[in-house]
């Protein structure tokens, strides 16, 4: 299969448990829940997302014909030379729309501990060390259990009392980002304190302008 990358660059993990972690990230192109194009946002599943993950174009995009090959571009963005504490967080749009058993086998093969940011509508291959479902709307989730739930707050139709007895091991709100996210983050810290099984998460990439 051929992969379609819309970037890739060495950074830090900007939100979540692993937030502050050296990370290559890998950003497919493609979602099942929007098509990119602004002209559908408003019918889209998820209308709030505020990423491009439209085509390869981006830092160190392109389109890949083997997971080999997709792999050793990932492991020529790790800057340090040991091999200790490779890590690839593989993003999206929805990267399980293109992640398969070969790219997981080909990533281990380089010593990488793989972490996927998802929506969770589609079934993982087995092998990835770190999963972080991110749901949106009312879409159905297919991965209920995993590393960590991101639920982005407020979404009327998807509230955190529908998730709380989901299998995770972490369980955050992040403030929506937008027009009004003073009021957001509000809302969220007071549900975090009404409700200790959630922690608050920050963007801290943005916070904090991490390239």
């Amino acid at each position: 299969m051929t992969y379609s990358i819309k970037e890739m660059f060495y950074t830090l993990q900007g939100e979540g448990n692993q937030a502050g972690r050296p990370a290559v990230f890998c950003r497919f192109s493609g979602c099942n829940l929007w098509s990119g194009r602004e002209q559908d946002r408003a019918n889209a599943i998820c209308t709030f997302c505020d990423t491009d993950f439209v085509g390869s174009d981006g830092e160190g995009g392109n389109k890949f014909k083997t997971a080999e090959d997709l792999a050793y571009a990932i492991e020529l963005l790790w800057p340090i030379s040991h091999q200790r504490y490779k890590y690839v967080v593989l993003t999206g749009g929805e990267p399980l729309l293109q992640v398969d058993d070969a790219l997981i086998t080909a990533l281990h093969n380089l010593e990488f501990t793989i972490a996927v940011e998802t929506n969770g509508t589609i079934s993982p291959p087995p092998g990835i060390d770190w999963i972080c479902v991110s749901p949106k709307s009312t879409a159905q989730l297919k991965i209920t259990k995993g590393d960590e739930l991101k639920l982005v707050f407020p979404q009327p139709d998807s509230m955190p009392n529908q998730f709380e007895h989901l299998d995770f091991k972490n369980f955050y709100l992040q403030p929506m980002d937008g027009q009004n996210v003073k009021k957001n983050t509000e809302a969220t810290i007071k549900y975090c304190k009404n409700n200790p099984k959630w922690r608050l998460g920050l963007q801290q990439h943005k916070i904090l302008q991490i390239p």
